[in-house]
Formats: structure tokens, C-alpha cells, sequence
């Protein structure tokens, strides 16, 4: 066992991972160890730039679930633009899980959004489940407030997949998109745009947010049918 497996397996808690395993059945349960994302970020902090994030980070492949949370957690600590998307570009092609895209949101994007888009829509046309997960994901992050354009929900609607995590991220999108956007977002609904179930999931999930006002909820609702 290396050191960083001991740290993770002194934080183990059998109860959160009976239900961390529960929502997300696409990790091994016997992989899963519980600890709490928390934790996680904490001991990325303090392993930040050693010799061990280093290895971490170098592993072709992990054997617990919270080693690849951890090798998430610290990609989201790299302060510099260009390693931090070397890293993804390695890093992406091996996820399996929807819990580990949605854990990657280096702070250093936000100083590069004028050339971030490029690399959302190359990992959105990989063609790899997670990576294109990612990819919506950085636009939805990214690129729903000062830095929007049209273009970015023409792209995601243009996403064509099979993959229910792929899916279920283009439904967040749009949900947040009409809640951010909503002169934008709203015809890709009225004019019925999105496969169907992309379009209903999309809409219950904006139902469901208090960002979305009453009136556009009940707009939302007419097109359902």
C-alpha cells in the first residue's frame, strides 16, 4: 500500500460508501472507500507540488476510487494554464465516472477564457463519454454569464450521444442556461431542439431550481408535451 492509499484508507467511512457507491454504478463498490470530498481537497492542499502528487499524478491508472477524486482534486490545483490541460488531456480518456469530472474546476481557467473554449469543444467532439461530459461541463462553468455566446448552446445541442452521463449533462446545461440565458436558451425548448429525453430532463431539472423564475417555469411546463 503506498502512503497515499494509507492516508485515504484512514479516512475511510463503510457507511458513506455504501451510499457513495449507490450513485455511481459505473465505479466497482470494493473500490470505493468513503471518504468524504472534504477530505480529499484538504490532502490535495497539503500534498500540492511533492514528490507524491507528482507520482499521483504520473500513475497510468489508479486502484481506489478516491485516488482518481484525489488526482482530480489536485489537477484543480495547477496554476499554470497550460500544464493544467496537459494534465486533463491525459487524465480525462481514463475516468469512469461522473463524480470525478465534476470534481476538476481549476481557479487558473478564469484567467484563460478567451482560448479555454477550444479545448471544451476538442474534448466535447473526443467522442469519449467523460471527456465530453467535460467539455459541456467547462462551457456550463465557464461560459453561461459575461463570456456567453449562442454559439456555446448551439454546441452542446449539437452533441449527439447515447451516453446517459452525457445526456444527463446536456440536460444540466440547459437547465442552468435557462435560468442564465433565458432568451437563448428558451427556443431550443419551444422549437423542440434537443432529443426528447434531453428536453424533459432539462426542463424538470429547471422546475426544480429556485434560479429559474415562477413565470418561466410555467412556460417551461407548456412544453412538456
Amino acid at each position: 500500500m503506498t502512503d497515499i492509499q494509507a492516508r485515504l484508507f484512514a479516512m475511510r467511512d463503510d457507511k458513506k460508501r455504501d451510499f457513495a457507491a449507490s450513485l455511481m454504478p459505473t465505479v466497482e463498490k470494493s473500490t470505493v472507500l468513503g471518504v468524504r470530498t472534504p477530505q480529499i481537497r484538504a490532502l490535495a492542499k497539503e500534498l500540492r507540488d511533492t514528490d507524491e502528487a507528482k507520482a499521483l499524478l504520473a500513475a497510468p491508472e489508479h486502484e481506489y476510487f478516491e485516488e482518481y477524486q484525489l488526482h482530480a482534486a489536485l489537477i484543480s490545483l495547477i496554476r499554470d494554464y497550460g500544464e493544467a490541460i496537459s494534465e486533463l488531456d491525459r487524465f480525462l480518456p481514463r475516468v469512469f465516472s461522473w463524480a470525478t469530472t465534476d470534481m476538476i474546476n481549476p481557479p487558473v481557467f478564469r484567467k484563460h477564457r478567451d482560448d479555454l473554449y477550444r479545448h471544451a469543444y476538442r474534448w466535447m467532439e473526443s467522442g469519449k463519454t467523460y471527456c465530453v461530459r467535460y467539455g459541456i461541463l467547462t462551457l456550463m462553468n465557464h461560459y453561461l454569464d459575461d463570456c456567453f455566446s449562442p454559439d456555446y448552446p448551439a454546441g452542446v445541442a449539437g452533441v449527439e450521444s447515447g451516453e446517459y452521463y452525457v445526456n444527463m449533462m446536456r440536460a444540466w446545461y440547459f437547465a442552468t442556461a435557462l435560468a442564465k440565458q433565458w432568451d437563448a436558451a428558451a427556443p431550443y425548448f419551444e422549437l423542440r431542439r434537443l432529443d426528447r429525453w434531453t428536453h424533459l430532463k432539462a426542463i424538470q431539472k429547471a422546475c426544480e431550481s429556485y434560479r429559474v423564475s415562477d413565470e418561466h417555469k410555467a412556460i417551461l411546463r407548456g412544453y412538456r408535451d
